[in-house]
């Protein structure tokens, strides 16, 4: 296999891995809510679902390791609790978002079956794929994602040269901030974390005949052009959602959005074949979760074979467990708890990209505790009425918007540097 194929085919397989449920369904509904504004949180969303997911895929080309080594700066046994607290997130969030996709667009548009029933079928056989690993969930996944961006691609280019007429006007106070705050509902800056992992270990067990330095290039040529992919993709469903955002009422479902537009552009039977064909790719999601977390529990218990069967079902239970409730349900659970672990994750694959020199342990361990500290707020919000916190959001910068932790961060960055160098230069001269 040549240099180029080989790019391009781990650069599918990138993008592959990034592709799921809420890929599709959030763009739709941010152009829709945005408007004439659509450019502006089109910027936002970009930057925390590809501009970061490829950071961390770039943070890891350069470690050469696994989500654990980018929080062994701070402490060992810290790598070891953000792992878990990743998996776990998108064990209880993200995988059963994926049933609850499926039976918005593929079950109760045209069957009367209860969404808990779904749940229980789809996770059931979620747990057996999951046991018997094979090569039918490899097929469904090389095949399926093709198929489904050819169809989005069919939409958008539909969509895009059909009439409108004017848009209505944006729902955002800020739409940068909504934009860029949508993006941690993709998961891609934590997907970027896994993914990383995986990509790194394939490359190096890989039987390609190319000498070490070049595999870091390769992850990084291959990592651009799978987030390539996935920016014109969300363009796209960005920009249509806000084209007709005319047609449909304001309190429509992001599901209901994406299924409309289809059949918008391709009619109603497009619109059940693309169902069908989300519904499957959610499924691949679904199993690929389960299968992730039960490999790492499994490895942190010394290779246990009962632990991997274990986490898998506990895996399916939630699923079913959580699976059963709306789409927008489980976006709106998920926000306090994204809000929480997101600027953890941005922290540390802004500090793992730079030199050394200025991303020691104690820069590590400062910016990172800030990040924890400053984004509790957020957190709070589910648990404590929002006029309660009132007086953090007079002195913290931001904090209203959800981005509390951003300042704080950056002066930490700063005054830790400060530190460092101060202390180094004293040692040197003690």
């Amino acid at each position: 296999m040549n240099r180029t194929k080989q790019i391009f085919v781990l650069g599918f397989a990138i993008f592959a891995s990034f592709f799921g449920a809420g890929n599709l369904i959030l763009p739709p509904l941010l152009g829709f809510n945005s408007g004439p504004d659509w450019w502006m949180v089109t910027i936002g969303f970009i930057i925390s679902a590809t501009v970061i997911p490829l950071l961390a895929l770039l943070g890891h080309a350069k470690l050469q390791g696994t989500m654990v080594d980018f929080g062994k700066k701070v402490s060992m046994k810290f790598g070891v609790i953000f792992s878990i607290s990743v998996y776990v997130i998108a064990t209880v969030l993200a995988c059963p978002r994926t049933a609850a996709v499926t039976h918005e667009m593929a079950i109760q548009p045209y069957f009367e079956i209860n969404s808990l029933i779904t749940s229980t079928v789809y996770f059931s056989a979620v747990f057996v794929f999951a046991i018997n690993r094979g090569k039918v969930m490899d097929f469904l996944g090389k095949y399926l994602t093709p198929i489904i961006v050819i169809i989005l691609l069919i939409i958008i280019g539909i969509g895009v040269t059909g009439s409108s007429e004017n848009m209505v006007a944006s729902q955002y106070k800020n739409s940068f901030i909504s934009g860029f705050l949508e993006g941690y509902q993709t998961y891609d800056a934590i997907a970027g974390l896994l993914v990383g992992g995986i990509i790194v270990v394939n490359v190096n067990n890989s039987n390609w005949d190319i000498q070490v330095s070049d595999k870091k290039s390769i992850i990084i040529r291959s990592s651009l052009i799978a987030l390539t992919g996935l920016f014109i993709i969300y363009l796209g469903l960005i920009f249509i959602g806000a084209k007709y955002n005319f047609e449909f009422p304001s309190d429509i479902s992001r599901p209901q959005l994406l299924s409309s537009l289809a059949t918008i552009t391709l009619g109603k039977y497009g619109s059940a074949f693309l169902a069908v064909l989300v519904a499957a790719a959610c499924f691949t999601t679904a199993v690929s979760i389960v299968v992730g977390t039960a490999d790492f529990f499994k490895e942190l218990f010394h290779d246990s074979k009962p632990i991997y069967i274990i986490t898998a079902a506990v895996s399916s239970v939630f699923g079913i467990l959580i699976g059963q409730f709306d789409v927008k349900f489980i976006i709106d659970l998920a926000v306090y708890v994204l809000m929480f672990i997101y600027p953890i994750a941005i922290s540390l694959i802004m500090l793992n990209l730079l030199p050394e020199k200025y991303a020691g342990p104690i820069v590590f361990r400062t910016v990172v505790g800030i990040a924890i500290l400053f984004s509790i707020p957020d957190f709070l919000k589910f648990l404590i009425p929002v006029e309660n916190l009132e007086f953090l959001y007079n002195i913290i910068p931001l904090s209203r918007e959800g981005l509390g932790w951003i300042i704080p961060s950056i002066l930490g960055f700063a005054s830790a540097n400060i530190y460092s160098s101060i202390k180094n230069n004293t040692a040197k001269n003690a």
